[in-house]
């Protein structure tokens, strides 16, 4: 929508906003550093809205927690821009000036009306509007998401919708008013930055675009693609059809992490080859042909690492990688070789500034600014550029210099692909713990005091009605498989959602469960809406 893919705002922002939209993101779990910057916002007087099915911990700092139902979102959305427009909340200079589309978007929402909004979110309407009119009359205000936006057949959809509600209130662009996307690794930001994206070169240039790629064939001598790749889960579908047969997977785990993981194995079990350069012997390891031990971890690594707010900073070895592990680049290097390009032995600094060359994203960072600043945000496009704590102030100028306005989206409203049925009349959603990490991987070789793996959270109404306790152990279906786990009777769930963690595989394999239906546009898979059942050990045994 805005032409870079990178949050709007500095985290500094969110302590001086007036009014946080917290949406599909438990942040105080998921992003707990960031979070420390939200309460200072909070006890600054900010004012927040937490959008999410769960009262998650981070849910319980707001003062207002909207309920909504699983993968109704893009409805809500709708229906807040409706009431804004309604209500004649909206920018219109900033719309008229900064914006397209807008008379389509306008008639498009028409027919969400708060009312609507309640029969499809499950939201009452008063809350809604309540979080609409607080939004489109801040001065300042701050739209954040995280994975319980993306995780959904219809991903971008949902992006655009809360995109939508920036655009007309013109709280984008401007210093405390912003839109943020919160990276749920570390270094995720980085990872697109340097252009690990099908479709992407390094600082988010288009494959597409003939001035840049005359620029990389230049740099690397040679002829490079000028269509995009396959995302991960094109990737899997073109391993199920056989057109690929060869995967070298580096610091990922997709053994354990894809939806349908009982499918995602036996593809990888299925191939040719599969090489896998990690620090730990993952489950994708064990699957493995050929297995690189690397030195990935933060305290083995020279280099530069980049936030969720945009912001690059130096990382410096502090210990030797241990036995025979080596650095990412140099193992990359030697394969050069091997395969008959000598790229010599460049220093982390070398590999920088070759990435400078050819990014105007990051251009003016030296590793000395780096050093002397303390980090910079991109764009930073010369060494005398100071970084850019926001993004797109373009939009309140009075000449758009040729970028052309921001669009609107159509957005409709669909629910989850998997509904709910009699078979399995239960949602289930998944998320992150606070001590945990992903797959498990980094983490899971420390007790947690916190939470455990096997563990499925159920509302105590529908506990009763399926006749189980607090800590029975219990089979949980869906229709690619079933596990065994543990009931936590929680009364922050409504009747009908239960919630479990992804970060322990060992114990249970809960991609077992989770369904494989994606967003063709970003390829991330619905692993917040699986339909399930929960049954008693003994009635499932005497089915």
């Amino acid at each position: 929508m805005f032409g870079a893919g990178g949050g709007t705002c500095s985290y500094e922002e969110i302590e001086e906003t007036d009014v946080i939209l917290l949406w599909g993101s438990n942040a105080r779990e998921a992003h707990p550093i960031f979070f420390h910057h939200l309460l200072k916002g909070i006890d600054n007087g900010a004012r927040m809205f937490a959008v999410d099915p769960r009262r998650s911990s981070s849910a319980k700092f707001a003062d207002v927690w909207l309920g909504l139902d699983v993968g109704s979102d893009i409805a809500m959305a709708n229906a807040v821009g409706r009431e804004i427009i309604a209500a004649g909340l909206h920018d219109e200079r900033f719309i008229a000036h900064s914006t397209d589309g807008f008379e389509a978007y306008k008639a498009h929402v028409e027919s969400y009306t708060l009312d609507e909004a309640e029969r499809l979110t499950g939201v009452p309407a008063a809350a809604i509007r309540d979080m609409a009119h607080a939004y489109a009359t801040a001065e300042t205000a701050q739209i954040l998401w995280t994975l319980g936006i993306t995780e959904h057949h219809n991903a971008v959809e949902n992006v655009l919708s809360l995109c939508n509600l920036a655009l007309l209130t013109g709280h984008v662009g401007r210093w405390g008013s912003g839109l943020v996307p919160l990276r749920g690794q570390n270094n995720v930001q980085g990872g697109g930055d340097m252009g690990a994206l099908p479709d992407k070169f390094p600082g988010f240039q288009d494959i597409g675009d003939p001035a840049v790629q005359a620029k990389f064939e230049a740099t690397y001598g040679t002829a490079l693609p000028d269509r995009p790749g396959k995302h991960l889960t094109l990737m899997f579908e073109a391993m199920d059809e056989g057109s690929i047969k060869g995967v070298y997977v580096i610091g990922e785990n997709p053994a354990d992490s894809e939806a349908d993981v009982a499918h995602a194995r036996a593809l990888l079990s299925g191939l040719d080859l599969l090489v896998v350069q990690d620090i730990f012997l993952t489950r994708t390891a064990e699957l493995a042909d050929v297995v690189l031990p690397a030195s990935v971890g933060w305290a083995e690594c020279d280099g530069t690492v980049t936030s969720s707010e945009r912001r690059v900073q130096r990382v410096r070895a502090a210990v030797s990688p241990p036995g025979e592990c080596r650095h990412d680049h140099e193992i990359l290097g030697d394969l050069a070789t091997r395969l008959g390009v000598d790229w010599g032995t460049p220093s982390p600094e070398d590999l920088w500034d070759e990435l400078r060359s050819l990014s105007p994203l990051h251009a003016g960072m030296s590793y000395e600014r780096l050093e002397s600043e303390r980090g910079l945000q991109w764009p930073c496009p010369d060494l005398d550029h100071p970084g850019s704590p926001f993004l797109h102030g373009w939009l309140h100028e009075g000449d758009l210099g040729g970028r052309g306005p921001a669009p609107f989206s159509i957005t409709d409203f669909e629910g989850p692909k998997e509904q709910l049925t009699d078979a399995f009349p239960l949602r289930l959603t998944t998320g992150r713990a606070l001590d945990s990490y992903n797959t498990g991987v980094q983490s899971n070789a420390f007790a947690s005091p916190i939470r455990y793996g096997d563990e499925i959270d159920v509302n105590p109404a529908d506990a009763a009605r399926l006749g189980v306790v607090d800590g029975e152990r219990v089979l949980v279906s869906s229709p690619r498989g079933a596990v065994e786990m543990h009931v936590r009777v929680q009364v922050d769930l409504p009747i009908g959602l239960t919630f479990t963690t992804f970060h322990f595989p060992e114990l249970v394999d809960i991609n077992t469960l989770t369904n494989d239906e994606w967003d063709p546009r970003s390829g991330t898979a619905e692993f917040k809406a699986a339909s399930i059942r929960i049954e008693k050990l003994a009635a499932a045994a005497d089915g």
